[in-house]
């Protein structure tokens, strides 16, 4: 069969689904910082006048600029000069400059929170444990206290006590490029969660660590709790509030999907550009193992502006258009997995011109089906989850649930007159 012959079956009616989460409220930013800072008491072990890097990653967290700035304050208030440097491994590009120009992206700048932003890719080594080399960035090593801010969330790769969070931007953030890079090739053999768990802890001992700031953030991707941890506190804090991340985690109410289409995926929208806590996939050959869900295929339609070029994680997808791979920058695409060690997160999936031929060919590759129990899912991306689309074939697992409210009206998946598939998302969440 050629690809000019694809026939688009009858396609089945698709209902909304609203997912009504239990969501924490959002907090006050400045209200729980000055509540932190009293905990942390005055004496920082520094003395007055010391330059203090505050490592800030590459994330798109909520309220980050006000986050930054308000540290960056309470810092000169105690007579510390504080400078931002990047703490993102090999993203933009492994470059300086690339980091610095993702920090500007995410609004962090000098006269946008009131320090310096310093970049450099050199590291300096902190020795070894368990067989484990150390490294951090040059210029929070030359600095005489460092200050760590991130958020709190499970991890794409990995399941542990501590997943993405402190201790993960101590070992691969602050290791820039040559850290990131081995400590992902160090994974092919060793336990991922060990590698980076050990490696965190004792960059944070050894590398003259202060206090970090941790964030979490609720369904709404609103801050809901926000403290601030000494260096010996860190661990505890974290996995005290990987609990609550993990609670606010959005997933799909199914663990049995035929075709799942998702409008968008980036960098910004998770690490692996498509969140394997979501899909239940994870190509790394290193990745964590997730039973559910089980979803036979996987189609994805675009790539965020946000993810500045880079497709990484855009390997979990089996069908995607040509609207999507004219924006990879496959240079850029390509450090990103080289550094990751895992190659299998950039492989292109079949391309095709249209939507409509790449959801033809995805239903050819399902089970045998008919059109009221073939089961389709239509999201925008895996981290906007209150509304998604079901078909008619997905009604009988949802009905009767109280976290959920279906729609009774019917849509159905519509293309336009160049086959593109016409997304209701933008609407709805407008």
């Amino acid at each position: 069969m050629g690809i000019q012959e694809l026939v688009l079956p009858e396609l089945p009616a698709m209902l909304w689904v609203r997912q009504r989460y239990q969501i924490p409220p959002a907090v006050d930013i400045g209200v729980c910082l000055e509540r932190e800072w009293s905990r942390l008491g005055s004496d920082l072990g520094i003395k007055p006048g010391a330059r203090v890097a505050v490592a800030v990653g590459s994330r798109g967290i909520a309220n980050l600029v006000e986050v930054v700035s308000a540290v960056v304050r309470k810092l000169k208030d105690a007579g510390c000069k504080p400078f931002v440097t990047p703490a993102m491994g090999s993203h933009g590009g492994a470059t300086a400059e690339g980091q610095k120009e993702v920090l500007k992206a995410r609004g962090i700048t000098e006269q946008s929170v009131g320090a310096p932003v310093e970049a450099t890719m050199d590291v300096v080594p902190l020795g070894e444990k368990n067989g484990i080399p150390l490294f951090v960035d040059r210029l929070a090593h030359e600095a005489e206290g460092i200050v760590l801010i991130n958020r709190i969330k499970p991890h794409t790769n990995f399941i542990g006590p501590t997943e993405s969070g402190l201790i993960k931007m101590a070992a691969i953030g602050l290791g820039n490029q040559k850290g990131a890079e081995h400590y992902h090739r160090l994974s092919v053999v060793r336990d991922q969660y060990e590698i980076i768990s050990t490696a965190g802890k004792e960059v944070i001992a050894r590398a003259g660590v202060i206090f970090g700031v941790c964030l979490v953030e609720n369904q709404d991707h609103r801050t809901c709790d926000l403290r601030i941890a000494r260096a010996e506190r860190i661990e505890a804090v974290e996995t005290e509030l990987l609990k609550k991340a993990r609670a606010c985690l959005p997933t799909l109410p199914l663990d049995e999907i035929d075709l799942l289409i998702i409008d968008e995926m980036g960098k910004d929208i998770s690490g692996e550009g498509i969140d394997p806590n979501v899909v239940g996939r994870d190509v790394c050959a290193y990745g964590a193992r997730r039973p559910l869900p089980r979803i036979t295929r996987i189609f994805v339609r675009d790539l965020t502006e946000g993810s500045e070029g880079s497709a990484l994680g855009i390997g979990q997808a089996d069908f995607t258009v040509k609207r999507l791979t004219d924006k990879i920058d496959f240079q850029v695409t390509a450090v990103n997995c080289i550094t990751a060690c895992c190659p299998e997160s950039g492989m292109v999936p079949l391309t095709f011109d249209t939507d409509r031929d790449a959801v033809a060919a995805a239903l050819l590759t399902l089970r045998p089906f008919e059109t009221g129990d073939v089961r389709i899912v239509h999201i925008k991306n895996t981290l906007e989850l209150n509304w998604i689309a079901v078909s008619e074939g997905c009604v009988p697992d949802l009905e009767g649930r109280e976290d959920l409210e279906i729609t009774p009206e019917e849509r159905h998946l519509e293309f336009d007159g160049d086959g593109n598939l016409l997304s209701p998302f933008p609407r709805l969440m407008s």
